[in-house]
């Protein structure tokens, strides 16, 4: 199966869901984009390696990379293996010079340790494919385009701002354009499932 390169490219605050983070993955040298919701803790550990700040006291990531190194262990890749009813699965590949072996993980773990070990991140073409959404070249070139607060809603509207059931393909595709123009991966990621799930 043949894998693709992953960059991070960002983590942006959930907006429906408090304590959550949208990891945004983009696809080296391609326009998909690839929005993992996360938890505080593993957004905290990501952005900590990013910024290169240190810690007083080591992370559960640094642990694990100290344990790594103390055995002689190095990580080699991560990889964005699988994708369930929405649910992301990722791999740690890891060697001791010898023999390789595969690690299950959650991607934000996977992703947070790899940082710490330079390492690079693969996904795979089919996972990209179901789950990736597109950037147009028209939408790259806009960097006026801001995201803008919410226009004031009904309450009907809040409460079935998250439920696309009864929203037309064609709807559903103009407000994936919408949420991507306005860098909303994480309202772009639920309404990519929702196609997804119609096709």
């Amino acid at each position: 199966m043949k894998k693709l390169k992953l960059e991070i490219l960002g983590l942006s605050s959930s907006q429906s869901q408090t304590g959550s983070f949208a990891l945004v993955l983009g696809e080296v040298d391609g326009n998909r984009r690839l929005p993992i919701i996360i938890g505080m803790f593993e957004a905290q550990a990501i952005a900590i390696e990013i910024e290169k700040i240190l810690p007083n006291r080591p992370m559960t990531h640094d642990l694990f990379k100290a344990f790594a190194n103390n055995f002689h262990f190095t990580l080699e890749e991560i990889i964005i293996s699988d994708l369930k009813e929405g649910v992301f699965f990722a791999k740690i590949v890891c060697t001791d010079g010898l023999k390789k072996t595969e690690i299950d993980a959650r991607p934000s773990d996977a992703i947070a340790i790899g940082l710490r070990f330079d390492c690079p991140i693969y996904t795979y073409e089919n996972i990209l494919a179901e789950a990736g959404i597109v950037l147009t070249d028209e939408i790259e070139e806009e960097p006026e385009a801001k995201p803008q607060p919410p226009k004031s809603k009904s309450k009907k509207a809040e409460t079935a701002k998250d439920d696309y059931q009864h929203v037309t393909v064609d709807k559903l595709n103009e407000m994936l354009k919408e949420s991507i123009e306005n860098e909303d991966y994480e309202k772009a990621a639920k309404i990519r499932d929702e196609l997804s799930k119609r096709n």
